[in-house]
């Protein structure tokens, strides 16, 4: 690993938390325990950790509590146990929401929530960057650094535990499912195309349409972009029943913009990795919540002019990211 000292900066991620304060579990298919107390002492290491090493920020990747507090009427209790160890954080954190946010609280509280991180993006920014796209879509980009940019992603932009049961988003989102998958109960995957399931969600054509907007102006100011969403995108990145619904979408205008370097996501608590033909990297992160008490799962990634390098605790592993060669800072 390159002299970290020699980082141009550096920034923290961490996936599922997850928190509960019930009893350890097991996941849905009862093949692994899930560690819903003890999630919150992890993710405190991890704050301590980035003290430390004087990160610039933080990438909260979602499933900061676990649905389970929604039944126990304690989701707001839970919430404020895990923002105060964020909160010991000198560095901003930024927050994507999954699907247990929206298992705990419906999209307008969420909006007003300290789970909306949006306003932080605009302080050291070159261009405003705390505007959502719109005002019931919870996506945003920032530039952490000159020359570089972070986009955080709604994968639960379509979706029916991300939307009202009236909205048209959410039929949309009803459609689609009830068209790929029989099951009666719709968070069982079907026997093909797995991702279609209730846990799951995708990307409106107008997210897609802004994204394909900030990548073409990051691509003139040759800027290196990296993408954060709850959902991963690439099928060699993750189980297939955590991909987004259509992700295939999602990686045509990743592909379409050389400025994209990274997509780091969560959801998939086995973690993942791929390179993608284009030479843009996927990093799907362990989670929190299956992590034993004895270990941890974060990373610290270092950022260099001609490539990242993640630092990872406990089950996440270090990675070199290259960037692709046709692209420099200095261009």
């Amino acid at each position: 690993m390159e002299d970290r000292a020699r980082a141009l900066f550096s920034f923290g991620i961490i996936a599922d938390v997850q928190y509960a304060d019930i009893d350890d579990g097991m996941n849905y298919r009862g093949t692994r325990r899930r560690f819903y107390r003890n999630s919150v002492a992890l993710l405190r290491d991890a704050v301590r950790h980035w003290e430390e090493t004087r990160v610039s920020c933080v990438i909260q990747l979602g499933d900061a509590i676990d649905g389970y507090n929604k039944s126990r009427d304690a989701s707001e209790r839970a919430l404020d146990t895990v923002m105060t160890e964020f909160e010991k954080s000198s560095a901003d954190v930024h927050h994507v929401w999954g699907n247990h946010e929206f298992y705990n609280f419906s999209r307008d509280s969420l909006m007003a929530s300290a789970l909306n991180s949006a306003g932080r993006a605009g302080a050291g920014s070159d261009r405003a960057g705390s505007d959502l796209i719109a005002d019931d879509i919870y996506a945003y980009e920032f530039s952490p650094a000159p020359k570089f940019r972070f986009v955080l992603l709604d994968a639960y932009d379509v979706s029916v535990i991300g939307r009202d049961a009236s909205s048209e988003k959410h039929q949309q989102a009803m459609t689609l499912l009830q068209k790929h998958n029989s099951n009666a109960d719709l968070n069982q995957p079907p026997a093909h195309e797995k991702r279609f399931v209730k846990f799951n969600g995708g990307f409106s054509a107008e997210q897609l349409q802004w994204l394909d907007a900030v990548l073409t102006l990051a691509d003139q100011r040759q800027e290196r972009v990296t993408v954060f969403s709850h959902l991963p995108v690439h099928p060699d990145a993750t189980d297939s029943i955590c991909l987004a619904w259509n992700y295939e979408e999602l990686l045509a205008v990743l592909r379409a913009h050389k400025s994209v370097v990274i997509f780091i996501s969560g959801h998939d608590h086995d973690g993942g990795f791929c390179t993608d033909p284009t030479g843009v990297h996927h990093v799907t992160l362990e989670g929190v919540i299956e992590t034993h008490p004895d270990t941890s799962a974060f990373g610290t990634v270092y950022v260099y002019e001609d490539q990242m390098l993640l630092k990872g605790s406990g089950r996440t592993a270090d990675r070199v990211l290259k960037y692709p060669r046709e692209i420099t800072v200095s261009e």
